[in-house]
């Protein structure tokens, strides 16, 4: 497995399935694996917050295009709507869980920046669906 390099970001992304569709981590790294043949996210936040470790800190994910070096990624299910348009789904427990995560990263790490997959140059999606810089 490729080394990550030291930690510098964290990005929060969603999972774009749709609002309370209970998605497993499985099933998101199983996606994942077949479409960049790796796992993408070092943790992924369930609709129930349970925070499920995927990759270690040490190791290289496939989730920001060309910025994965030294950047941890963490993965909520939801971000879209029924129709598939994006809308912040996070449950109560979610952001909860999001909010634990990222603190404490920020406490291991000071001085990593926090940003969402769209806050990342080049990158046009609205995922997470949220803005990070105001809400964690």
């Amino acid at each position: 497995m490729a080394k990550l390099g030291p930690v510098k970001y964290l990005t929060i992304h969603c999972a774009a399935t749709p609002e309370g569709r209970d998605v497993q981590s499985r099933e998101i790294i199983a996606w994942d694996k077949a479409k960049f043949g790796m796992i993408s996210y070092h943790w992924i936040v369930l609709l129930s917050g349970a925070k499920i470790r995927c990759l270690q800190d040490t190791e290289l994910g496939a989730h920001v295009g060309k910025h994965n070096t030294g950047n941890i990624g963490i993965c909520y299910v939801g971000g879209v709507n029924s129709k598939l348009s994006p809308k912040d789904t996070r449950t109560p427990q979610q952001k909860v869980a999001l909010k634990q995560l990222v603190d404490e990263y920020k406490r291991q790490y000071p001085g990593i920046i926090v940003r969402g997959h769209r806050d990342w140059p080049n990158v046009n999606k609205a995922c997470p669906s949220f803005d990070v810089a105001t809400e964690l």
